[in-house]
């Protein structure tokens, strides 16, 4: 399952799809409409994020696994520095490991004090790459203070992430060399909008790259897709997260469809959105799609 992912991801064309688990003690939701669309059939696997923006959701590894179990396809589960120490953290990757959960996303998280439970701390032990040197001491039989496991643990595919946008490319060049260096197979960037921006950002990944050697040659930049469908959250996106370049040509073709309706609105980013995919899988055909669990949108998307 995984080793089919990897593969689609190094040589072919690869999509993946992201669900956000709910503030409920069920993925059932989820699940049914993803099944309504038929999602399952045209993408080749799906994440779960982990508890973004610090609010109280229905666990990403159990998620994956359910997901998993449903539809046969690998899932991608999302592992947040800010709620586990490395003890944690490697009790869950070996209870994960068990159950055949063996993707994970490597995220620092949001800071605890966004969080919606009263007086939440972060535990922040390191950053991600502290999770990958974890993946990377599994993947060699032991776990990170260099103890051997009696049974070796099956293979653990990690992945990171990264911003799609910087004033200066080379500190996103640094980074990412440094999460190719420790194992990360596939980087996913915050969502692209234009394909200048997609250009510059691949060309900075196969800088990262320069240097590494054997199997991480093969990692691959991920182009993160965010589809757009109402002025305000290009406005928001635009002015209130770090990492992300909404260019202008967005924003005004959304301002003038938002003048004459709603529904006009959502046509024009929807275009917008469609002729984005279009683009990338021309540029580099390696594509996730987060939609905040709107699978109606990733329906037409993908159509």
């Amino acid at each position: 399952m995984f080793e089919t992912l990897i593969q689609k991801l190094q040589e072919d064309k690869y999509l993946t799809l992201e669900t956000t688990p709910q503030h409920e003690p069920s993925m059932h939701n989820i699940i049914e409409r993803i099944k309504k669309f038929k999602l399952q059939d045209r993408v080749d696997g799906f994440s779960c994020t982990d508890n973004p923006l610090a609010k109280l959701k229905y666990n990403a590894l159990f998620a994956a696994l359910k997901l998993q179990m449903e539809f046969n396809k690998p899932v991608i589960a999302t592992m947040s520095m800010r709620d586990r120490n490395k003890i944690a953290l490697q009790s869950d990757l070996m209870g994960a490991n068990d159950f055949d959960v063996r993707a994970i996303l490597a995220l620092t998280g949001d800071p605890a004090k966004m969080s919606d439970q009263p007086h939440a701390k972060g535990v922040f032990e390191a950053n991600s790459l502290m999770l990958l040197k974890i993946i990377k001491s599994f993947n060699y039989g032991m776990d990170m203070s260099g103890h051997p496991f009696k049974i070796e643990p099956k293979q653990i595919f990690p992945f990171a992430v990264t911003n799609s946008y910087a004033k200066n490319f080379s500190s996103l060049e640094k980074k990412m060399h440094l999460k190719i260096q420790n194992g990360a197979v596939g980087i996913i960037s915050q969502p692209v909008f234009d394909i200048e921006n997609a250009k510059k950002l691949l060309e900075s990944f196969n800088i990262a790259k320069e240097g590494v050697e054997g199997d991480k040659q093969k990692a691959q930049l991920i182009f993160g897709i965010f589809p757009v469908t109402k002025l305000r959250t290009a406005l928001f996106l635009s002015a209130q997260v770090p990492g992300i370049h909404v260019p202008q040509f967005w924003i005004d073709a959304l301002e003038a469809a938002h003048n004459i309706s709603e529904e006009e609105e959502y046509k024009v980013g929807m275009q917008l959105s469609q002729n984005l995919f279009k683009e990338l899988n021309k540029l580099h055909p390696k594509i996730h799609l987060m939609t905040a669990n709107r699978f109606d949108v990733a329906n037409e998307i993908i159509s």
